[in-house]
């Protein structure tokens, strides 16, 4: 009876030491529950980007009482990068076969912006993949399962395990990068701001340049001595 006793005493001891380790000075840290960001690889990517932010954006505007026939004008930045530049084609364009009516004069019409901010993290980015090590023993066992099987249903079922491993490894993604971008779309008039929409995505960390601004060079005078 003395091994229980001691037993029983180390887990009370064990439980009392843990219940007065339960504070902290500063709050511990925790995750966020598991989210999926996408990542923008491509200039197609871009477009895929500006229809959808012309779509919700329209949508609440309608959804606001603004008349459809209202006319929009495409609010540029002062300084473009690559994107801002591209960013603004494919806008004009998605608005443009939206049926709106778009025009270049900002004058007495509803004005569409944009805005791309980039943040770059210095810490290191955890590639996490949810569920890899349960799909990966899900496939042994399935091709387990498969090996009196034809030779067609040995094929197809090997094709599907590839394509649950792809997704749970998160190879055609790459993985999160340090770099990501902040997109915000405004409709607005000159007094009232009416609809807001802001996306985040990952990019490549050697894409980053495309949405930076040019560096600026001063002409230096020379004096001669």
């Amino acid at each position: 009876m003395k091994p229980t006793l001691i037993s029983g005493g180390a887990v009370a001891l064990a439980i009392a030491t843990l219940a007065g380790c339960a504070q902290s000075p500063i709050p511990v840290s925790g995750n966020f529950d598991l989210t999926e960001q996408k990542k923008v690889r491509s200039a197609g990517h871009w477009q895929i980007v500006s229809n959808d932010a012309v779509r919700e954006t329209l949508k609440m505007l309608d959804d606001s009482g603004v008349a459809s026939n209202a006319r929009v004008s495409l609010v540029t930045p002062e300084k473009s990068t690559e994107f801002d530049k591209a960013y603004h084609e494919l806008l004009t364009t998605a608005l443009v076969r939206s049926g709106r009516r778009v025009t270049a004069n900002g004058q007495s019409a509803l004005q569409l912006s944009y805005k791309a901010q980039l943040v770059v993290h210095n810490s290191p980015r955890p590639h996490f993949v949810p569920g890899m090590y349960t799909a990966l023993t899900a496939g042994v066992f399935a091709l387990y399962g498969l090996r009196n099987q034809h030779m067609d249903t040995q094929l197809l079922g090997g094709l599907g395990l590839a394509g649950a491993a792809d997704y749970g490894s998160s190879v055609g993604s790459g993985g999160p990068t340090a770099t990501e971008l902040i997109l915000t779309t405004t409709a607005s008039t000159p007094d009232q701001i009416l609809t807001r929409k802001t996306d985040v995505y990952y990019i490549e960390n050697a894409d980053a340049t495309l949405f930076k601004h040019a560096p600026e060079f001063k002409t230096m005078k020379v004096v001669a001595q």
